[in-house]
């Protein structure tokens, strides 16, 4: 049975002989290791093209600043499968990875959509990008969608990695449409939306790689390769001095129990 598309029947990333490994059109000892960075190796392999120094620039920016973000709730998990199999450092990593989703990693995709479907409507409606973003927000408050890429329970005034960003951003001089469209949003949120929501990490990643050449599709990837890293440093943290155990008793102690019960029986005696 044929599920999917069966036209393409090649791969334009990578092939090998006896001699070679080509990589992207490039011969990958010869050309590329100890000849560029992983941050423009990424780039490589996502677009088949070799990154300028200011498109590596901005992706190793959006890289370091997500890498890292304490304890949330991928990084528990992570630890915490680390600590019932120890020996399975890559299922512990693919337990915080899977968790990958709207709220979580997964909302730089989300907004980078947003900003593209914000740009749609300004070129096929003939619309300036202000007048774009407050229909578009209208759009989503009218049916209660959230806007992704702003707000921060911690960051309320203005995420400071966010700031940082878009300063890299202008700074290499590939900052355009799509920050002028993050911004845009952000200036129109506190009267459409009822409150102000500052930019977070999230809405500034998408807007400054979009800038740069990034393309939409591969979005998702790019906080996923970086918490993969956090995660490894989690990870051998687990093994030296380990808490995942102290995470899951924790859990215990802050979670009660509200479910039918036999005739006298006390939870957690």
């Amino acid at each position: 049975m044929k599920i999917g598309s069966q036209a393409h029947r090649t791969t334009a990333i990578s092939a090998s002989n006896a001699e070679t490994i080509v990589v992207r059109g490039r011969d990958l000892v010869n050309d590329l290791i100890g000849a560029v960075d992983f941050t423009e190796h990424f780039w490589l392999l996502v677009t088949g093209k070799l990154p300028t120094q200011d498109q590596r620039r901005v992706l190793d920016a959006t890289l370091v600043a997500i890498a890292e973000h304490g304890l949330v709730p991928s990084v528990q998990a992570s630890r915490m499968t680390l600590a019932a199999a120890p020996e399975a450092m890559q299922g512990a990593v693919a337990a915080g990875i899977l968790g990958c989703g709207s709220v979580v990693l997964g909302s730089s995709e989300a907004a980078g959509r947003f900003f593209a479907e914000i740009l749609a409507k300004a070129d096929g409606a003939n619309l300036s990008i202000d007048d774009a973003a407050a229909q578009v927000l209208r759009d989503y408050r009218a049916v209660k969608r959230a806007i992704p890429g702003y707000g921060h329970p911690l960051h309320k005034g203005a995420d400071p990695r966010a700031q940082k960003l878009l300063q890299i951003s202008r700074d290499s001089g590939t900052a355009g449409r799509h920050v002028e469209v993050a911004l845009a949003v952000e200036r129109h949120i506190p009267q459409i939306v009822g409150k102000a929501l500052a930019m977070n990490v999230s809405g500034a990643i998408p807007s400054v790689l979009l800038d740069a050449g990034f393309p939409l599709g591969a979005l998702k990837g790019v906080p996923l390769l970086a918490r993969t890293a956090g995660l490894i440093a989690h990870l051998l943290e687990e093994q030296l001095r380990p808490i995942g155990f102290v995470m899951s008793h924790a859990a215990e102690n802050a979670i009660g129990y509200d479910g039918e019960s036999p005739a006298g029986f006390v939870p957690g005696e």
